[in-house]
């Protein structure tokens, strides 16, 4: 049973790393690290899956190997944030929200741009 409920949680936190690609707000990197621990418990098959793949792959080893991001993902991140940040600030006139959400998301930006580099 903890095998299904782990490949259960699995699928659904890759669906939400895809939907993170190409959705402003939604990461993309927790959901994969999220997707690779659960499909390690779940599923063989996946775990290696993700780990071949040419994209998502890299990503995953660099962060288990050397728990490092590339230059070129922190730059997606950060910009997705400010974008995020951009269309929230746009749409809301909630300061409470928009200033805890700011704070939020400088804290997120902070730890990846801190993160090292793969070698």
């Amino acid at each position: 049973m903890k095998k299904v409920i782990s490949l259960v949680f699995a699928y659904l936190f890759l669906a939400l790393a895809l939907l993170g690609v190409f959705l402003p707000g939604l990461p993309t990197v927790p959901f994969l690290l999220l997707t690779a621990w659960f499909a390690a418990r779940g599923s063989a098959r996946l775990h290696q899956w993700l780990y071949d793949h040419p994209q998502l792959g890299k990503l995953l080893i660099d962060w288990e190997q050397q728990k490092a991001i590339s230059r070129k993902s922190k730059y997606i991140a950060v910009l997705m944030l400010i974008l995020s940040w951009g269309i929230l600030y746009s749409r809301s006139n909630n300061m409470l929200l928009l200033t805890g959400l700011a704070v939020f998301f400088l804290l997120i930006a902070m730890f990846l741009v801190t993160r090292a580099e793969p070698k």
